[in-house]
């Protein structure tokens, strides 16, 4: 996590530069907002990365000598296949055109969001892939 750390470490430090270095030359407000929050956004990310490196054990991509085997195991659980994912960005695509076409389609679309939500959260609790 050291190089993901200081990736983007770098990536703030250099948004913050910009920042700096555009509030000089353009004295726009919206520009100078979107630097300093993508630098506070990189900084914040790279301080995530620092406390979870003291947490957990140093990652084998950190260990100058370590061995492919040593990765061996268990990488997580994927699943299979689901159709939730579906009906969630169905969901977003109803909420988003809702403004465009009538404000009872974003109404729908947040009915059909505790619907979608509810099924992806708890897909793995019942049907053929419970626990």
């Amino acid at each position: 996590m050291k190089v993901e750390r200081n990736i983007f470490f770098g990536l703030g430090l250099f948004y913050a530069f910009a920042c700096g270095l555009y509030a000089y030359m353009a004295r726009e407000i919206v520009g100078i907002f979107v630097l300093a929050l993508s630098a506070l956004l990189a900084f914040m990310i790279a301080g995530y990365m620092l406390v979870e490196g003291r947490k957990n054990d140093e990652p084998l991509a950190d260990v100058a000598d370590a061995q492919i085997s040593q990765g061996a195991g268990t990488l997580g659980f994927f699943p299979p296949h689901s159709i939730w994912p579906f009906w969630a960005a169905l969901t977003a695509s109803v909420i988003a055109l809702g403004p465009v076409f009538g404000w009872w389609l974003t109404v729908l679309g947040f009915g059909m969001g505790i619907w979608s939500v509810s099924g992806w959260v708890f897909e793995y609790y019942r049907g053929d892939y419970a626990h």
